[in-house]
C-alpha cells in the first residue's frame, strides 16, 4: 500500500516520496518494507536510526527527518488505524462446522461462521458475520450482535446480550452467577442470580475475565468499553462508555463507573461505590468510597495523585526520619534523668 493511499483512507500529510508499505513494525526492528511510528520525541534518534521505508510522525518532531513521512498530530492513533488497513482481520467463513451443535431453534445468519465444537443453544441469535472460534458455547436465548468475535473456549451464557463488533478473547466468561448468598444461622443458601450481562456496540473482553450476571438487574457495559485479561466484574456492575480497565482488577458488585474511565492494573474496588466519568485510578489503587470527582487517584487506600506523591515522598524518608526521633527520646529520657538527680 502506498502512502498516499494512507493519506487518502486515513488523512495526514506526506512529507517526500511516495514509496510503498506493507507492514507495521516497531522503530528498533523496522525493516525496508515497513511503517512505523514517532509517538514520543524522547525517541527521535531512533527514528532517524530506523531501516523502515516510512514514518508517521508529528510535524513538530519532523524536522531533520529525511526518510518519508506522514504527518500527523497523533502517530500512535494513526498507527492504529493503519494497522487495521495493513493487517486485516481473516475474511469471515460463512457455515457450520459438522462438529458444531446448534440448536433447531436457533437463529444462525448465513453468513456466520460456527466453528468446530461450539454448542449454541435453544433460542440463540447469532448475527450477521459473527465468528464463533472453537469450543465457544453460547446459552440459551443469548444474543450475538452483527460482526462480534469470540475467540476459542468463549462461554456466553443463556440470556446474555452483546452489541455489535464486540471481541471476546480466549476462556472468557460472560454471565456466570453473581457471588450472591443469603446467611441462614448456620449455613448459605444461594440466592439465583436472574438478571443477565448485556454488553454494547465495540466492547473488547480480555482472556479469561470474567462478568458476573445480575442478581436481579442486569449488568451492564456500556458502548466501547475496553476489559483487559484476567479482570472480574461482580453482579449488577455499570460500565459507562469507553471506559478501560487493565489486567487483574477487580471490581465488586454493584458499582457505577461512568464513562471515560481508566483504571490501571490491579485496581480493587469495594461494592456499591460510584465512580464518575473521566476518573483516571493509577495501578493497585484501593477504592472501598465513591469518587465522583474526575482526576487522578492513586493508593490503597486510594487518594488523589498529588497527595499520594507527597505521601510517599515522606515515606522515603521514613526511616531518616524514625533515626532522628529515637535520638530525641534519649535526649529528652537524659534531660529527665538530669532533673531528676537535682531534684534530690
Amino acid at each position: 500500500m502506498f502512502l498516499s493511499e494512507l493519506i487518502t483512507a486515513l488523512g495526514g500529510t506526506l512529507q517526500g516520496e511516495d514509496v510503498q508499505v506493507s507492514r507495521i513494525a516497531a522503530l528498533e526492528n523496522a525493516q525496508s518494507d515497513a511503517l512505523t511510528f514517532l509517538s514520543n520525541s524522547r525517541f527521535k534518534s531512533q527514528a532517524l536510526a530506523s531501516q523502515a521505508a516510512a514514518l508517521l510522525i508529528r510535524p513538530a518532531d519532523a524536522e531533520g527527518i529525511s526518510k518519508p513521512a506522514i504527518l500527523t498530530d497523533d502517530p500512535y492513533l494513526y498507527y492504529a488505524r493503519a494497522a487495521a488497513l495493513l493487517h486485516p482481520a481473516p475474511a469471515v467463513q460463512p457455515g457450520i462446522h459438522p462438529r458444531a451443535t446448534v440448536d433447531e431453534t436457533a437463529q444462525v445468519h448465513p453468513s456466520a461462521q460456527i466453528g468446530p465444537n461450539v454448542v449454541v443453544e435453544a433460542g440463540a441469535v447469532i448475527g450477521a458475520n459473527v465468528v464463533l472460534r472453537a469450543n465457544v458455547f453460547v446459552g440459551a436465548n443469548a444474543q450475538i450482535g452483527a460482526g462480534s468475535i469470540l475467540y476459542p473456549n468463549v462461554t456466553l451464557m443463556n440470556e446474555c446480550i452483546l452489541g455489535e463488533r464486540c471481541i471476546l478473547h480466549p476462556g472468557a466468561v460472560i454471565g456466570a452467577d453473581g457471588f450472591g448468598n443469603a446467611w441462614a444461622k448456620d449455613h448459605w443458601e444461594k440466592i439465583p442470580q436472574i438478571g443477565r450481562v448485556v454488553l454494547g456496540n465495540d466492547v473488547e473482553i480480555g482472556a479469561n475475565a470474567t462478568v458476573d450476571r445480575g442478581a436481579i438487574d442486569d449488568t451492564v457495559l456500556s458502548n466501547g468499553v475496553r476489559i483487559d485479561n484476567l479482570v472480574m466484574l461482580g453482579h449488577n456492575v455499570h460500565v459507562g462508555e469507553h471506559t478501560a480497565m487493565a489486567a487483574m482488577s477487580g471490581i465488586s458488585g454493584s458499582v457505577r463507573i461512568g464513562a471515560r474511565c481508566q483504571f490501571g492494573g490491579a485496581t480493587r474496588m469495594g461494592g456499591h461505590i460510584e465512580i464518575g466519568d473521566d476518573v483516571i485510578l493509577l495501578n493497585s489503587a484501593l477504592v472501598s468510597k465513591s469518587i465522583r470527582n474526575k482526576g487522578i487517584y492513586a493508593g490503597s487506600p486510594v487518594q488523589t495523585h498529588d497527595q499520594w506523591l507527597k505521601n510517599a515522598a515522606h515515606l522515603r524518608h521514613l526511616d531518616a526520619l524514625s533515626g532522628k526521633v529515637k535520638q530525641l527520646e534519649k535526649k529528652l529520657a537524659a534531660q529527665d534523668t538530669a532533673a531528676a538527680q537535682e531534684e534530690e
